[in-house]
């Protein structure tokens, strides 16, 4: 298998006013939606990474983030006396070509700071390269729309704008695409959400509903859409957007050393455990060990695992992995997402039995039809899966979804 190789995305979030803001201005902006009744929203990481402050406008000041930077997103909690209005994720899948709506706040120093409503459709049920963590949208979408909720003409959750084609991209490829735009599965933020304890909204159109107008459609979600605001210090040139490699591998450093990949797991046969260490203490075993090819180490229970070969890595937000620099052109830089103790029950189509992990992991990234897979340790059973539904918590499960 190769190594999948370098695609561009440009994220969403600056603001035209950043390289002369002052200190107590905003650096950047983006939308952010509630999610639950008690102030937690939604957003894109890198709408909030490295804010000194954060403050929905209107609302005060955000505390607690909770940052998923694989996957592009964040939780912020406030506190307020007025009540909130948490959106709905919509448990039937998305669909091919279905009517959606965009609301953000896009160039909001530049246009109006009101928020803004932008149609559209679903135009692939996955993102570049055959990322089913991404839908692809031909709504509209502009700085600061970054983190706003992408809907369906019902107002239940479908996405998060997140992304749209970069014109490096499209340089590098001599073609100019045009409205070509990415929003993150709502299912894959409800697996954050799951991750994070913090329980969501769920359901779906009741038969015989009225579709609602685009007026009717902004006047019921515009409610849970906020601006949000980042404060921090003025770098000197700071950029207004952000170009993000989606699947590099880190270049070596030093011949023969290891290679980090944080928020990665290295798929490979584990030979050795070590627990209560730090990542430098899991590092330093692994080069003091001839047979040791990478690691990963879990900083949430602090365990280091050696392996003497790797094959894969595999995206992991609790994880950080380390490898041997004489394996990186063999390693297949994957698709996937790994969770620990969650599930997606329902569109399983094969049972692979008496198998371990890494198996069950080349047995989904070769098939075409899976999107998903759940390994059960206790029974050695791998489940391969050609839908994704709504996950729940499942203990002893590690789902890995693409």
């Amino acid at each position: 298998m190769r190594v999948v190789g370098r695609v561009f995305l440009t994220a969403l979030l600056m603001s035209a006013a950043e390289t002369n803001a002052r200190a107590e201005e905003p650096r950047s902006s983006g939308t952010g939606f509630t999610v639950t009744g008690d102030g937690w929203l939604m957003t894109n990481a890198h709408v909030v990474e490295g804010c000194e402050r954060i403050e929905v406008k209107g609302r005060g000041i955000a505390s607690d983030p909770r940052i998923d930077s694989t996957n592009d997103l964040a939780l912020i909690k406030l506190s307020s006396d007025k009540p909130w209005t948490p959106l709905t994720f919509r448990r039937a899948p998305t669909r091919l070509g279905e009517d959606i709506v965009a609301i953000g706040y896009p160039l909001a120093d530049l246009l109006s700071d009101s928020v803004k409503i932008t149609t559209g459709n679903v135009n692939a049920l996955a993102g570049l390269k055959n990322d089913t963590r991404y839908i692809q949208i031909s709504t509209p979408i502009q700085p600061g729309n970054s983190g706003g909720p992408v809907v369906d003409r019902d107002g239940f959750l479908l996405g998060i704008t997140s992304a749209t084609f970069s014109k490096k991209a499209a340089d590098e490829i001599g073609i100019t695409a045009q409205n070509v735009n990415f929003a993150i599965r709502a299912s894959v933020a409800d697996l954050f959400m799951q991750a994070q304890s913090i329980t969501s909204l769920s359901g779906d159109k009741v038969a015989g509903q009225p579709v609602l107008s685009t007026a009717d459609l902004a006047e019921k979600v515009s409610p849970s859409v906020h601006q949000v605001l980042c404060y921090a210090k003025v770098q000197p040139q700071a950029s207004m957007q952000r170009e993000e490699t989606v699947t590099s591998l880190p270049r070596p450093m030093v011949p023969g050393g290891l290679l980090d990949a944080t928020g990665y797991d290295a798929i490979g046969f584990d030979y050795a455990t070590l627990k209560e260490v730090s990542y430098q203490d899991c590092r330093n075993a692994c080069d003091r060990d001839g047979q040791c090819k990478a690691i990963t180490y879990n900083a949430k229970h602090r365990f280091c695992f050696l392996k003497n070969n790797v094959v894969a890595l595999i995206r992991n937000g609790d994880a950080m992995a380390a490898y041997s620099s004489t394996k990186a052109a063999d390693i297949i830089m994957s698709d996937f997402t790994s969770y620990s103790g969650m599930d997606i029950p329902g569109g399983d189509y094969k049972r692979i039995r008496q198998t371990n992990y890494l198996e069950c992991f080349v047995s989904c990234i070769g098939d075409t039809a899976c999107k998903a897979f759940a390994y059960v340790a206790k029974k050695k059973e791998c489940w391969l899966k050609d839908e994704l539904g709504r996950p729940k918590a499942a203990k002893g499960i590690e789902l890995g979804v693409k």
